[in-house]
């Protein structure tokens, strides 16, 4: 097909007309910037069924910390106040060679105080944590 740009028809243009181009592009960056941030929370994740994993033999006895459906939170089957978990984790942790913590949280617990859990964990330096799921 050929364009002319006289009624003559004795000169043809030789320009490609780019603003179609343009247009495309600006809308698949505008789609690429707004489903970006959407693409990482996008993946459903359900965590506490998992196969069995082979353990390798360890012969310290782990501090068991619970957390059930209520929130309320043991530690080695003793009830103990989220404000005061962190001394109790450290007073235990002193006493131990190689501190590890083995958690225990209902998957009907509320996500926010099974992550101050962890925290408090990190923060009366216990660096070995297992989080227990069921099969």
């Amino acid at each position: 097909m050929r364009f002319h740009d006289s009624e003559d028809g004795e000169s043809t243009l030789n320009d490609i007309n780019v603003t179609p181009l343009v247009d495309i592009m600006l809308v698949l960056l505008v789609i690429f910037i707004v489903t970006a941030p959407l693409l990482t929370n996008t993946i459903p994740v359900n965590l506490p069924k998992t196969d069995t994993v082979d353990n390798v033999a360890a012969p310290i006895t782990p501090l068991v910390i619970n957390v059930d459906q209520q929130g309320k939170i043991t530690l080695d089957d003793r009830t103990v106040a989220l404000e005061q978990l962190q001394q109790q984790l450290s007073d235990a942790a002193a006493s131990r060679k190689e501190p590890q913590v083995q958690l225990q949280a209902d998957e009907s617990v509320n996500y926010g105080t099974v992550a101050k859990v962890m925290a408090i964990i990190e923060r009366a330096g216990i660096t070995r944590l297992s989080v227990m799921t069921e099969r």
